[in-house]
């Protein structure tokens, strides 16, 4: 063997970006592998589960950007090179995607290259088929799809590649089915959970996708590469001290892939919530989804006297969904500007919840109570109708969440809705109010456009009585009688 070979070898077995190279090239020969430094990145933060320095990574990276080859393939085939014992397993959303991944992987893994470079790393052909290939020391690299496949299958390491179709990131229930499968299967799937390492790259798609969903409840390490650099950004690319890539304000992240003219077309025709998410990491755009940040305006204090007053309540749909969030929005009409008063959202028993709708309507002297019609909500309505406490008025929606605030978008786009520069419950109101449709919640949304959709009726017949009544009555002719 010349000693080019034997350092080429010894860079691969060492080096892992120089090894995600080396995939490329065997899984797209026609293809110019054109590195970058996003690559580097990606390529020290696996090193450092390899090394065992930490075992929850996510990743997150625009589409075509080699996240595939780089995590799934590159880093599998490296792990089961260096220790054959390892057992993988490897999810994504679809069985005939997990079904391409494993003959990609095959394809790398029984290469000539690779089996000189680990020849203890032999592929037991009787044990392996279509999905899962076994080595020689058993260990093992399973491909499967989210949600089926993987019960009975223990794994030292789990990578998660795209969970979630990003068609599929709007249904709340495709949602809760992955991210139940992660904690009710995948997660309990690894050997040692404190040794153990789990990996999840993908595109972000909504703010309760599954990223979203473990950062809620364990501790991760994050690689959040946008197409685009929003702001100036710092990324360790290998472990020297030197070893460090300052990202400018706008660099584009690859452009001989994409460049910002190509970005932009992708913008155009996915539309912008869509592009925040996905190519930017941030499936909460900073200006905003539907509402923008920058149509919220603000009030030091309130006016002295209000037209009119309303209290619209979003409540669990059933009496048994106790747990559910119930919401409460406060609101003065003074003319054309609807402030925001007071928000209370809370999880209470059907007792507890009637009288904090009771409390909070006498507390604003609101003239009228706005609950939406549910069950839960009408069996409060007419209790209170019937101890005649409050004036109670049921709204049945007539259009989905996402037309009701479309309605109300006007409203805050002229700068008709008016907010408290101040109150404790501020912060969760505009992150949610900024947030939807991706958002996690959307029960003080629903509130919101319950309580403007009414004032805004409200408000419009009373300019229109005030004209009237301002209105000189028409003079009459008086007719001349024929003599």
């Amino acid at each position: 063997m010349s000693d080019r070979r034997r350092l080429l070898q010894a860079v691969l077995r060492s080096d892992l970006q120089s090894f995600i190279a080396k995939v490329f090239t065997t899984l797209e020969p026609g293809t110019p592998y054109q590195d970058n430094w996003h690559l580097h990145a990606i390529a020290h933060a696996l090193t450092r589960v390899w090394l065992g320095e930490t075992t929850r990574l996510i990743i997150n990276v625009p589409p075509r950007m080699m996240k595939s080859i780089a995590v799934t393939q590159a880093f599998s085939a490296w792990v089961l090179g260096h220790d054959p014992t390892k057992r993988i397993l490897t999810v994504t959303y679809a069985r005939e995607f997990a079904r391409k991944q494993a003959l990609d992987f095959k394809t790398v893994v029984e290469s000539e290259w690779f089996t000189d470079l680990f020849p203890d790393c032999r592929i037991d052909q009787r044990r392996s088929r279509g999905i899962e290939i076994v080595t020689s020391l058993q260990g093992s690299r399973y491909a499967g799809a989210m949600g089926g496949g993987v019960l009975g299958r223990g794994g030292d390491l789990i990578i998660i590649d795209d969970p979630i179709k990003a068609v599929d990131a709007v249904s709340e229930a495709e949602r809760r089915r992955v991210n139940e499968t992660y904690s009710n299967t995948l997660y309990t799937r690894l050997n040692s959970k404190r040794v153990g390492a789990i990996v999840i790259i993908m595109q972000r798609l909504h703010e309760d996708d599954l990223v979203g969903h473990v950062l809620d409840r364990d501790e991760w390490e994050v690689l959040s590469i946008p197409a685009i650099a929003s702001e100036e950004m710092t990324y360790r690319t290998g472990a020297g001290p030197d070893d460090v890539y300052v990202r400018p304000i706008g660099e584009v992240l690859h452009a001989k892939r994409e460049s910002a003219a190509e970005l932009e077309l992708i913008r155009r025709n996915i539309g912008s919530m869509e592009f925040s998410a996905q190519y930017q990491q941030s499936p909460v755009p900073l200006d905003g989804n539907l509402i923008h940040r920058d149509w919220l305006r603000f009030y030091d204090g309130p006016p002295e006297a209000f037209d009119y007053v309303v209290a619209s309540w979003d409540t669990a749909s059933t009496i048994e969904e106790v747990s559910d969030w119930s919401v409460g929005t406060i609101w003065g009409a003074r003319e054309q500007s609807f402030y925001l008063l007071d928000v209370k959202r809370v999880r209470l028993e059907v007792p507890e919840l009637r009288r904090l709708i009771v409390e909070t309507s006498l507390l604003h002297n609101v003239d009228a109570t706005l609950i939406e019609d549910t069950e839960l909500g009408r069996a409060i309505a007419q209790d209170l109708r019937r101890q005649k406490l409050l004036r109670c008025i049921l709204r049945k929606p007539r259009y989905d969440k996402t037309a009701r605030l479309l309605v109300q978008a006007a409203r805050f786009e002229a700068g008709q809705v008016v907010l408290p520069r101040q109150a404790p419950w501020l912060d969760d109101f505009i992150a949610e109010l900024l947030a939807f449709p991706r958002g996690r919640h959307d029960d003080q949304v629903d509130s919101t456009s319950q309580a403007l959709s009414e004032l805004t009726q409200r408000t419009s017949r009373h300019l229109i009585d005030q004209r009237l009544a301002a209105k000189p009555r028409p003079r009459t002719r008086r007719r001349l009688r024929k003599t």
